[in-house]
């Protein structure tokens, strides 16, 4: 409640997994909120799951691409590849297969294994960068 992001993100996991309080979705949400508004990154990359998901939430893929986004660009690597899926797919953003490389290069870079699955597809295919 006194603006901590940390005791805030710690909060909406409590919550959201109902460690020592009953399970409520919509409460994790509210306290995961809080701490990503406040640029905590593993909460803004929560938030995205929640508008990804519907779950606390009403479901909008443009709000999860933008909180995908903002953890993304703190260097998460699973926002990052999130990011790339959404370009990927057309999911909350324009396709972008070009974009779509650019972010999973960036997650597989960290040693995301499924970012490094794709980017070997998108090689064989040509798909966002030449053929190799």
């Amino acid at each position: 409640e006194q603006g901590d992001a940390k005791a805030q993100f710690n909060i909406g996991l409590c919550y959201s997994e109902g460690q020592g309080v009953e399970r409520d979705e919509k409460k994790a949400f509210k306290w995961t909120k809080k701490a990503a508004e406040q640029g905590h990154t593993q909460a803004q990359y929560n938030l995205g799951i929640y508008y990804f998901t519907g779950k606390g939430v009403e479901r909008d893929m443009k709000k999860a691409f933008e909180w995908y986004k903002k953890a993304a660009e703190q260097g998460d690597a699973k926002a990052q590849y999130n990011i790339g899926l959404c370009y990927s797919l057309g999911e909350g953003v324009e396709r972008d297969a070009k974009k779509a490389f650019e972010w999973y290069k960036k997650a597989a870079e960290q040693g995301d294994a499924q970012a490094q699955y794709n980017l070997g597809v998108f090689y064989s295919k040509g798909e966002g960068v030449e053929r190799d």
